[in-house]
């Protein structure tokens, strides 16, 4: 089977990204040709060292499409437009896509529906703030070709990576049950395992000057307006002595740090950048955070609860699906609501608290492994090629 992915550009920090990644590697086994088609890529991931679509012994076929490009609009227009070209003559069984491109038999919808992440967003924003996401011309474009894309005729399956997700789909776009699958990102459960607490835990709070008896949140990701670190910020005052460790890069990180500094809480409040390996942060922590304003279901998630840790996040995140409030964690009803956050977080901090609810967090996400995403797509792929056949 030929099949065909794409997405647009590697973000080493992107949980969609990781999310390719992980498929590509499942996928390879699966008796399948992939290509990727892609504006750029990490070469280490691809099995290979060149990126040159003519390379025969490259794990995965790279076609790139990167055609000039000034400004968010005119990038993804001319992506789009080259990858129409290139699923047009590459004579492939299958198309999956990972971008919002009306060429694709698949869609992944890991981006959640920027319909819904708009009205989301609105909502947090102030009122200068929601005149300009309105008149954003980018915001225009996207929902011009998230419509587009969910009308167009070749559509024949949408993978969703949460139920939320496929709600909002039905709701917003009225797609038949039929089209929509759910299929969660499977996680490396060998890489992502509550070992790495005794590996790590010492030495990266040593490093912090964080003490072994301290209560530790961690935050992972970038967006930080969108995954709500803002209100994580001001909820973990009310949190007395927890540390809060933040994982990822963002824009708005000088502004926030120096937020930190002038509230008082630079000794609780640990900023560590972007890191290649996250792995060792989930070894030092004890309980991960996520209140999100809208997330899809973050591969970031699945990884912490995998180390054991409980998750405490929002109803607008899809691993919501994978919390009992009580049991893996905590769901917060409303990401601004830093009162219910500061509660849900005390509770997580009550003695031997978060360690139970990690190991109950470790047994949800043991069902969700890598191969068992690859079964679930290659059966997709399967069924799809049997109904195209007919």
């Amino acid at each position: 089977m030929k099949l065909a992915l794409i997405r647009q550009r590697y973000n080493p920090f992107g949980g969609a990204e990781r999310f390719v990644e992980r498929a590509m590697t499942a996928l390879a086994a699966q008796d399948l040709e992939l290509t990727l088609l892609t504006r750029s890529w990490s070469e280490k991931l691809l099995g290979t060292g060149s990126q040159d679509s003519a390379d025969a012994d490259a794990a995965v076929r790279v076609i790139r499409c990167n055609p000039f490009y000034i400004g968010r609009v005119w990038r993804d227009w001319g992506f789009a437009r080259s990858v129409r070209g290139a699923v047009k003559s590459g004579n492939f069984d299958l198309v999956q896509s990972h971008e919002r491109i009306a060429c694709c038999d698949i869609y992944r919808a890991g981006d959640g529906v920027h319909r819904q992440w708009l009205i989301n967003r609105k909502r947090a924003a102030g009122s200068w703030e929601r005149i300009a996401l309105t008149l954003n011309p980018y915001h225009w474009y996207t929902l011009a070709a998230e419509r587009r894309l969910f009308q167009s005729p070749r559509l024949r399956a949408v993978i969703c990576n949460s139920n939320m997700v496929k709600q909002e789909l039905r709701h917003h776009f009225g797609l038949p049950e039929s089209k929509l699958k759910v299929i969660y990102s499977g996680v490396d459960l060998a890489a992502y395992h509550p070992g790495l607490r005794q590996i790590w835990r010492e030495r990266k709070r040593k490093e912090l000057g964080i003490a072994d008896a301290s209560m530790v949140f961690l935050f992972v990701g970038s967006g930080f307006r969108r995954k709500g670190l803002p209100q994580l910020l001001r909820a973990i005052s009310g949190v007395e002595e927890a540390h809060l460790v933040v994982v990822g890069a963002d824009k708005e990180l000088p502004s926030l740090r120096q937020g930190v500094g002038n509230s008082g809480l630079s000794s609780r409040v640990h900023f560590t950048g972007g890191q290649d390996d996250v792995k060792p942060w989930y070894g030092m922590a004890d309980c991960f955070v996520l209140p999100t304003i809208y997330d899809p279901f973050p591969n970031a998630a699945l990884e912490a609860m995998a180390c054991g840790l409980p998750l405490v996040t929002s109803l607008q995140c899809g691993a919501a699906e994978f919390v009992e409030s009580g049991v893996e964690g905590y769901v917060c009803r409303d990401p601004l609501d830093v009162v219910e956050l500061v509660r849900c977080l005390k509770l997580a901090a009550a003695p031997g608290q978060a360690q139970r609810m990690g190991a109950a967090a470790r047994r949800k996400v043991e069902a969700h492994g890598l191969e068992g995403m690859a079964r679930q797509l290659t059966r997709l792929y399967s069924d799809l090629l049997r109904e195209l056949s007919q």
